[in-house]
């Protein structure tokens, strides 16, 4: 099986867009759904919708693969799989290592889903010399010392950071130097790279704080809609909507409305 090392996908070589290249992951995670329910032939209307899509939008992204589907019948699931699976480089082996063995590292470590996408956890690896030798999710960690070492060993193309903020630069600069091309990053913070190294972030809490400035103004929105209604407050709305309180002056409230 060839491996990531020599292998690289021709999706920017072949002209897709970024754009489309991030859809299509969701475009083979509702396909492969479809296939484990034996589904054979799908509607592009029906494919957007499970993917979270409109549907001329993906008619366009999938113009790109060259495929069109048949008038009628709609696109054929398998073939569409292997084809997006192709086009992602997931038909052939790519070793991953994941730097940094705390909760989420260790977490990542026992994700299932890496193996049927693909993606082969080469190497765990952590600073702290007690977690040298324990096993997470039947692979030994090993000390961070040998990280160069590691990756050479095992053809690694793909590097995941799990540490702390202030360990991320320098551990991206060590797998940047031993070769790697593609880095994950869960730390949070913002990752310098030169040229030709891409990066993915992934930052939970910023995820976390955009939900509660939707929830914020969805409460806020409630409110109005009460108060013009008559009604009294909806539950929550108390955290968007201005709270009275005595000042010298009477009755003025403590947070303006934006």
């Amino acid at each position: 099986m060839a491996t990531g090392r020599t292998h690289r996908p021709a999706t920017r070589s072949r002209g897709i867009p970024e754009a489309t290249v991030a859809r299509l992951p969701l475009y083979l995670r509702a396909l492969t759904g479809l296939s484990e329910r034996s589904v054979p032939t799908v509607s592009s209307e029906e494919l957007a919708a499970a993917a979270g899509v409109n549907s001329a939008k993906l008619r366009k992204d999938f113009s790109y693969l060259g495929s069109y589907g048949t008038r009628g019948v709609g696109y054929d699931v398998e073939y569409l799989v292997y084809q997006i699976s192709r086009e992602l480089g997931l038909t052939q082996d790519w070793p991953v290592v994941i730097v940094g063995i705390g909760n989420l590292g260790a977490a990542l470590a026992n994700y299932g889903g890496f193996a049927s996408r693909g993606f082969r956890v080469a190497a765990l690896i952590d600073a702290d010399p007690e977690m040298a030798g324990k096993p997470v999710a039947g692979i030994p960690v090993q000390h961070s010392d040998d990280l160069e070492k590691i990756i050479s060993d095992n053809g690694v193309s793909i590097g995941v950071i799990a540490t702390p903020a202030g360990a991320a630069q320098p551990v991206c600069e060590r797998l940047v130097a031993a070769g790697i091309t593609s880095i994950l990053n869960f730390a949070p913070t913002v990752l310098s790279v030169p040229d030709g190294v891409d990066v993915r972030k992934v930052d939970l809490s910023i995820e976390l704080q955009i939900l509660a400035f939707h929830e914020q103004r969805k409460a806020g929105e409630g409110a109005a809609t009460a108060a013009a209604a008559g009604a009294p407050p909806l539950r929550g709305a108390a955290h968007a909507a201005p709270i009275e309180r005595k000042g010298p002056d009477g009755d003025v409230p403590a947070v303006m409305p934006a």
